[in-house]
């Protein structure tokens, strides 16, 4: 038996560090993917050390684990769910997204020592094709939100990386400035889901402002948001993921605006093969 899971990268649109606060998100998932293939074997098992240690942890059986990844590591773009997840569906098949997506939180818990919450687990699992995600973590619903032709979505590595394992985000903030961190956050993806680009951009502008007062940004990340917001065509960036680095979220007027940098449009969500030899 032969099982390959498929993932996708996410993008987040807005509503960052507000899913282990019941908060709202608006994310999508994109066509940069995470494909791991399990093979079983008669005994032991064949890979990397971090995957192993996440697919024995998950119960896996003897397997030969080989991943092909195109989602670059420590940029804010949750490869870390991709593989947790990825793992998840390889050992147990075809499941509901939600239960993959709380498997998946709890090997990153336990085994690779990420204190997240379930923000990029969902925007993989519960992606469409052509829609957002506007997830609801007061009660973990979600409703997909057709995203328009006019929102044009941009990535630009800020070349400042980290692991979140290594930061203490979660522990470290004034819990005044979280909270209106949240509330400000949850009202920006609520007037997100019908805004014009230009409407747009001003909500991702506000939302690294007060990802900055939260304490989450760094000074040469700001630096870079300040400029790129500054550009003819840009409507809008902000820091995207956990913080202290990793990619900037740039709304742009057009495909001629950053031209060196490729547009992201949603795509489906992750899933699972099963082959039989």
């Amino acid at each position: 038996m032969k099982r390959r899971a498929s993932i996708p990268a996410r993008i987040n649109i807005v509503g960052e560090h507000t899913d282990y606060a019941g908060g709202l998100a608006l994310p999508f998932a994109v066509d940069v993917r995470m494909v791991l293939e399990a093979t079983a074997l008669d005994e032991g098992f064949e890979g990397g050390e971090t995957v192993l240690a996440l697919w024995k942890a998950a119960g896996g059986w003897p397997a030969r684990l080989t991943i092909e990844s195109d989602i670059p590591i420590g940029v804010g773009m949750s490869s870390s769910a991709a593989l947790c997840l990825a793992v998840v569906l390889c050992v147990n098949g075809p499941m509901k997204p939600f239960d993959a997506c709380l498997e998946a939180q709890r090997l990153e818990h336990e085994v690779l020592k990420t204190p997240c919450g379930l923000l990029d687990q969902m925007a993989m699992m519960f992606a469409k094709e052509g829609y957002a995600s506007l997830i609801d973590f007061s009660n973990n619903t979600v409703e997909s939100v057709a995203v328009p032709s006019e929102w044009m979505f941009k990535l630009v590595d800020s070349r400042i990386h980290r692991t979140l394992s290594d930061t203490s985000y979660r522990n470290s903030r004034d819990d005044s400035i979280v909270s209106a961190h949240v509330a400000s956050e949850n009202q920006r993806v609520k007037l997100a889901t019908g805004a014009t680009a230009e409407e747009l951009g001003e909500l991702l502008n506000l939302s690294h402002a007060s990802l900055k007062r939260m304490g989450v940004s760094l000074p040469k990340m700001d630096a870079q948001v300040t400029a790129l917001q500054q550009i003819d065509g840009v409507h809008g960036a902000r820091m995207m993921g956990g913080g202290f680095g990793g990619m900037i979220l740039v709304l742009v007027a057009s495909d001629d605006v950053l031209p060196n940098q490729r547009l992201y449009r949603p795509s489906q969500g992750g899933f699972v093969e099963e082959f039989f030899e």
